[in-house]
């Protein structure tokens, strides 16, 4: 599991001691804090090193307790303000109306007053919103809505229209005017902006699926909603395991948005997907945190909030938003096996085997849960399981295509960590059969086989067309050397070993085989070096006494004569 290291905690630390400092001698410090003689200060430290590592309870709890110390510091009122806004507390309304000049204070006023039904007011303050950066891309969907909410339909639709028919953003804005014409009751206008929202040949979203293919349906197009459902599950396999027959139907079946509210909250939530994927994972969190508290059971926004929560390593809080979720919703599968990715990080194994093999038994038609199943044990280097968890998946892909050549290579792995290489090898060929151009199998058999001193011309021409398909990746020059070296292509391998090294600087084989190389080519020196870093690069298992032997000896008077018996 990964953890935050050391270093950046200490580093911020430092820095909110620094501040500390510059604060308590008058100068005001960059924070713009002032203490006063309570101990808000302190809590304001808390809050701030909470936020810093994206613990979000904490920082919010550290930030109210500085704020009822001081309560007249502007920037603990903005600080506590964005803090419970991300935790998703009540009190972030009671803040907002502090901070006039704040974004995401008017959005959350706004989107109050919209539930209160005062869409007067809600239409006002959306229009004071900045044009600029995020605000300005939401501002004509949120100004949509408004209209919409004081039944203006016709104002709204002119309002989307031109912008659904140009610019980068064009399928945002045909989707919301696709909505808008559906909770209208115009039928027509309706499939025509979602027939615009999926004619850019863009990746297919789940939601996006659902709202147009409802929308769709709904209207008397099944055929074509089931056209698309069945293009997205072909290469989504989530959706099948989301969704049983009768689910999918619902899916479909029902409006995406019931109201003008639920439609600010469907605009928060597109923005703040397209924002995780750029990297903001902050500001994507509190759009989301915005549309949950405009449709508090928002199965997709509650995903999203936990998959951006987890993304910064706040495993619990994800995992608490995630039992949010009923079983018995549309979306649940999917969910669950959001909560065993996070159960994992968690190093919960077996808490996490258990919610899987839960969802294959609740879906017994998918192989998801069990490749999934798979993976986990391979992580942690349970071979026999993970065996038998890919066979299970492998059992319930009645007819396997391209898309299932991971199955085979991943059960391959297993097979050949387990020591039973001949399996081994037909699920690597296996692999190649139905996805024939994957840089990865051809590199493992191709490798393995070197490894073995089995086949070495089919292996270097597997290597070589691995590196063509992947020429960026260190490991798979790596290999190719590998195999020129164990073939006597000392020229060669040094050229690939060199590459390799280039690309892969702190992978501890990959310089202990270019040390190889070197000293058969009578490059003593070279190649002492690169045995010394490969052992300060941590090698594993037993690699490390074998290295040591290296330095003090070298390799013997043929190695590549050797290692080809």
């Amino acid at each position: 599991m990964t953890r935050s290291p050391a270093p950046r905690r200490l580093t911020f630390l430092a820095f909110a001691l620094l501040t500390a400092c510059a604060a308590a001698d008058g100068s005001g410090g960059q924070s713009g804090f002032t203490p006063s003689p309570s101990n808000a200060f302190g809590a304001y430290l808390a809050g701030r090193f909470a936020t810093s590592e994206s613990d979000t309870r904490v920082a919010a709890d550290a930030m109210l307790a500085a704020l009822r110390a001081d309560p007249n510091q502007p920037e603990v009122v903005e600080r506590a303000f964005i803090a419970t806004l991300l935790d998703g507390r009540s009190e972030a309304v009671r803040l907002a109306r502090r901070l006039p000049d704040n974004t995401l204070a008017a959005m959350l006023i706004a989107g109050t007053d919209a539930q209160a039904g005062r869409w007067d007011r809600a239409e006002q303050r959306i229009r004071t919103l900045p044009r600029q950066g995020v605000a300005q891309l939401l501002q004509p969907l949120l100004l949509a809505w408004t209209l919409q909410g004081k039944g203006q339909t016709e104002q709204a639709l002119t309002l989307l229209r031109p912008l659904s028919e140009t610019g980068r953003l064009r399928t945002l804005y045909a989707m919301h005017a696709a909505l808008i014409a559906d909770l209208a009751g115009r039928p027509r206008e309706a499939e025509r902006f979602a027939r615009i929202s999926i004619g850019d040949n863009q990746p297919m979203t789940l939601r996006l699926v659902q709202i147009a293919g409802g929308i769709l349906a709904r209207g008397g197009r099944e055929e074509d909603a089931d056209r698309l459902l069945e293009a997205y599950t072909r290469n989504q396999e989530d959706l099948v395991l989301s969704a049983s027959p009768e689910a999918q139907r619902s899916l479909l079946t029902t409006r995406a948005v019931a109201s003008p509210v639920e439609g600010m909250a469907e605009a928060y939530l597109a923005l703040a997907g397209s924002l995780r994927g750029q990297g903001a994972a902050e500001f994507s969190l509190a759009l989301t945190r915005l549309s949950l508290r405009l449709r508090p059971s928002f199965t997709p926004a509650l995903l999203l909030a936990s998959d951006a929560l987890a993304d910064e390593r706040q495993y619990e809080a994800a995992l608490r938003l995630l039992n949010e979720i009923p079983g018995d919703d549309p979306l649940a599968g999917l969910a669950g096996l959001r909560k065993a990715a996070v159960l994992e990080r968690l190093d919960r194994t077996d808490e996490a085997a258990a919610q899987l093999n839960a969802i294959a038994a609740a879906f017994p038609a998918s192989s998801q849960p069990y490749a999934r199943l798979g993976d986990l044990m391979r992580s942690r280097q349970r071979w026999p399981e993970a065996v038998a968890a890919y066979s299970e998946a492998i059992r319930r892909v009645q007819a396997p295509t391209a898309a299932h050549w991971p199955l085979f290579y991943a059960r391959g792995v297993a097979l050949e960590r387990a020591g039973d290489w001949p399996a081994a090898e037909a699920d690597f060929r296996r692999a190649l059969e139905v996805s024939p151009e994957q840089p990865y199998v051809l590199n493992y058999l191709g490798y393995t086989w070197v490894e073995r001193g089995e086949h070495l011309a089919e292996a270097r021409r597997m290597l070589e067309r691995a590196v063509a398909l992947r020429p960026q990746d260190g490991n798979i020059a790596d290999s190719l050397g590998w195999a020129l070296y164990k073939m006597g292509d000392l020229q060669g391998a040094i050229r690939w070993l060199e590459r390799a090294v280039e690309l892969e600087a702190r992978n501890s084989v990959i310089n202990d085989h270019l040390g190889d190389a070197y000293w058969s080519a009578g490059r003593q020196r070279e190649a002492q070096f690169q045995w010394r870093r490969a052992l300060a690069l941590g090698p594993e298992g037993d690699e490390g006494p074998k290295i040591e032997a290296k330095l003090r000896s070298g390799l013997p008077a043929n190695p590549v004569a050797e290692n080809r018996r």
